[in-house]
């Protein structure tokens, strides 16, 4: 009988570079869209409705043992898999869950620990790219940029013994639908958010603006909040412990904020420029970066850790080294991925202006990260 393998599992073996064999089910459209990648991973596409009468047709492009099969939500994986071993595949699985699942995991990583004795981790979403954070200090913890999925910060934070008791978004996110409000719900944290980003929003929040310091524990590990607009008119950075730099959305490993989310594109330009040129370039190089997101497989570390050195990055990411101003200006307006999926729509849900039922959630989401300048 096939095994059914978790997300979980198929993150460990993506970040340890496992060889993985993937036959995806879905249709050519979603596959096209978005994938598991991972440097050791092999991904064939065969829509399910091709495979109805059988298998035998695509038994030569694939090994005869360990094949992960995959598709939406579960269903057709598994008869699909049933089929593989009927035709005498060995070490046959499927994704439980199917590509929800997949893009709904969160994969804890820690970054490194705090000069006072706290601790800070990244949570890699690899099915998203999205990446949130948790700063612990003596029993206390602070949630950066969340996700919709809150229990694995709670678990999280019950694991290390902490009390979850500040949450702050970056920014208005548009690609995903964040879990701030509903942390606090749950834990009666502080909920943090740029004004200048939340004149819309139909909820109390606690200002963040330039020049926060939001402690977290008695050790007084400080979250510093640093204006940074650019991807949204409100953006604001972290610079925790002195040591690193959470810049949400404008600056990310590989490529730089796109600033057209909220469809100002023109007006927002000049605070991107003016952010990644001027205001970053007064920070210390030995920042490490910890961004919002990530475009590509490439940007993990083999820890699965996402980040660089603030001065690495002004050296070899091509969008810190336009001088014309002109051209930059061409290079973020016209070098745009599409649209993350239903953004106007999750922009609306964490302004509170709707709320939708979890599955109508978890569909808005569906789809890769398209937060950066390609």
């Amino acid at each position: 009988m096939p095994k059914a393998m978790k997300a979980q599992e198929i993150a460990r073996k993506v970040i340890d570079k496992e060889e993985l064999f993937i036959l995806d089910v879905r249709n050519q459209k979603e596959f096209a869209d978005w994938k598991i990648e991972g440097d050791s991973v092999e991904v064939i596409n065969v829509p399910y409705f091709d495979l109805l009468d059988g298998v035998e047709s695509i038994m030569d492009k694939l090994p005869n043992e360990n094949v992960l099969v995959v598709c939406a939500k579960e269903g057709s994986s598994m008869m699909v898999a049933d089929l593989l071993e009927e035709a005498g595949v060995t070490g046959v699985s499927f994704l439980k869950g199917g590509m929800k699942a997949w893009s709904e995991y969160l994969e804890p990583v820690k970054v490194g620990d705090m000069s006072d004795g706290g601790e800070l981790y990244q949570f890699v979403r690899l099915g998203k790219g999205c990446l949130s954070y948790m700063v612990i200090s003596d029993g206390e913890a602070m949630v950066i940029d969340s996700n919709r999925m809150i229990q694995p910060y709670l678990d999280f934070a019950k694991e290390k013994n902490a009390k979850i008791v500040q949450v702050a978004d970056t920014h208005l996110h548009a690609d995903h639908i964040s879990g701030g409000r509903a942390l606090r719900e749950e834990t009666g944290a502080q909920y943090w958010l740029p004004p200048k980003d939340a004149t819309e929003v139909q909820f109390d929040y606690n200002k963040l603006e330039d020049g926060n310091e939001i402690t977290v524990g008695t050790t007084k590990v400080a979250a510093q909040a640093v204006y940074s607009p650019g991807h949204t008119i409100g953006s604001t950075s972290f610079i925790v412990d002195n040591k690193y730099l959470l810049t949400g959305d404008i600056l990310f490993v590989e490529s730089i904020g796109r600033p057209d989310l909220a469809g100002l594109a023109e007006d927002w330009v000049g605070d991107l420029r003016e952010t990644l040129y001027s205001r970053y370039k007064e920070l210390s190089d030995d920042l490490e970066v910890l961004p919002a997101h990530f475009a590509n497989m490439s940007e993990v570390q083999d820890d699965g850790k996402v980040s660089a050195p603030l001065g690495e990055l002004y050296k070899v990411n091509t969008g810190l080294n336009v001088e014309d101003e002109g051209e930059f200006r061409k290079m973020v307006t016209e070098n745009l991925p599409p649209q993350p999926n239903a953004y106007q729509e999750i922009r609306q849900v964490n302004m509170g202006k709707l709320t939708p039922e979890e599955e109508e959630k978890r569909e808005m989401e569906i789809g890769p990260n398209r937060c950066a300048v390609s």
